[in-house]
Parts: structure tokens; C-alpha cells; sequence
């Protein structure tokens, strides 16, 4: 008894007071799930060349659209507030979806972060608009694109390729939903995305200290 009282505090108690602190704005025990099991994505060209994928990732996924350098401030907002406070985790990474033909915008955009950055967490692939679209649709959510192919919010895909964010009753008993996260606006990031940022990693380092506890 005396042990079991012991294993809990040196490996589920840290856990749960992280959860707990990192989720001052996120009333969910669990981060909800809005779309389940998304498609992966096709193989797309991208701007290191590499095959991009989602699995067994934690992903910023974002649609850029045609004016990848014009809106190049939410970019700058999202790399500031989220990306470089979470990049030391292994598994996370941000994937921007650009229209063919924007390739050099993304290029120049990379260049002038990694002026502050280091961008191997960050990747670009190109597809055309009929097939952004459609990879879009498949996501089945509310908001839609603009007719440039992209929008500002960006949405959290976990390993398993579930679109995360905030829907049903939260616990407060108070219904929530939430979809995505507006790269426009800086609050909206420092607190509702890095809340919830900070949720879905904390969930996996949890079943991380599992795993290794049941090998021991």
C-alpha cells in the first residue's frame, strides 16, 4: 500500500498538477476530439523536398493561401507564441498547406523566421486549389476558405490524425466548441491555443510515463 501511495506521487501527481496549471482557460479534463481519424496527407511536394506526414505527429496544421508573405504577420505570431515555446518536444511540428506557385513566398517567409527561429519543426507542402479544397472539406468543419485558398486559423491534429479543439460541455457544465485557433490575433494564441497546446502534450507525456512505468 505504502509503495502504491509512493508511485503515485513521484509519477501521477506531477502530472496532474501540470494539467491543472496548464489548463487555466481550457475547462476540459481532456482535450475533445472535433474531427475524428482526418486523412493524411497525400503525397504533396514540399519545400525541403521530404515526404510530410501527420502521424504520429502533433501538429499546428494551417491553409496559407495565395498571399503566403502578406499575411506573413500571423505566421510571425504563431512561430512567437506557439512553435518556439513548444519545439523542444520531438513530435510537434507546424505544417503550412500553400497553393503551386507560392513556393518562393514560402521560402522567403522561412527565411526571414529562421532570422529567429530554428525552423526544422516547420514545413510547407503545395497542392492546387481543387485539391486544397477537397483535403479541406475533409476536415468537416464550419468555418471555410477564403477565395485565396487559405484562412487564418489554424487547427491541432494529434498523433492519431484526430482533429482536436473544444466541443460539448466543458466542466463547468458550459457548452464549448471550438475549431481552430485565429493566427490574427496574438491572444487568441498566448491563451486559448497555448492552453490547449499545452494539454495535448501533457496528455502524452502522461501515457509516455506509463509505458515506461508497465516496462520497469
Amino acid at each position: 500500500m505504502k509503495k502504491t501511495i509512493v508511485l503515485f506521487v513521484l509519477f501521477a501527481l506531477p502530472i496532474v498538477a501540470y494539467l491543472f496549471f496548464a489548463s487555466g482557460i481550457n475547462t476540459f479534463a481532456k482535450l475533445p476530439i472535433v474531427t475524428p481519424t482526418i486523412k493524411e496527407l497525400p503525397q504533396w511536394k514540399s519545400l525541403s523536398g521530404d515526404r510530410i506526414e501527420l502521424k504520429d505527429k502533433i501538429t499546428i496544421l494551417g491553409f496559407t493561401g495565395q498571399d503566403v508573405l502578406y499575411n506573413k504577420g500571423n505566421a510571425f505570431n504563431l512561430n512567437q507564441k506557439i512553435y518556439n515555446k513548444n519545439k523542444e518536444f520531438t513530435d510537434f511540428q507546424m505544417v503550412m498547406i500553400a497553393p503551386l506557385g507560392t513556393e518562393d513566398q514560402a521560402e522567403e517567409l522561412m527565411a526571414e523566421l529562421g532570422r529567429i527561429s530554428d525552423m526544422s519543426g516547420w514545413h510547407f507542402v503545395f497542392a492546387s486549389p481543387q485539391e486544397i479544397q477537397e483535403y479541406y472539406n475533409g476536415l468537416e468543419l464550419v468555418g471555410q476558405l477564403d477565395d485565396k485558398n487559405g484562412t487564418s486559423n489554424v487547427f491541432i491534429i494529434d498523433k492519431d490524425l484526430n482533429l482536436r479543439g473544444r466541443k460539448g460541455k466543458n466542466l463547468k457544465g458550459e457548452e464549448e466548441y471550438k475549431e481552430g485557433y485565429n493566427t490574427i490575433s496574438a491572444a487568441d494564441l498566448h491563451n486559448e491555443m497555448s492552453d490547449d497546446v499545452k494539454v495535448i502534450l501533457a496528455e502524452y507525456r502522461l501515457a509516455l510515463k506509463k509505458n515506461n512505468k508497465r516496462k520497469i
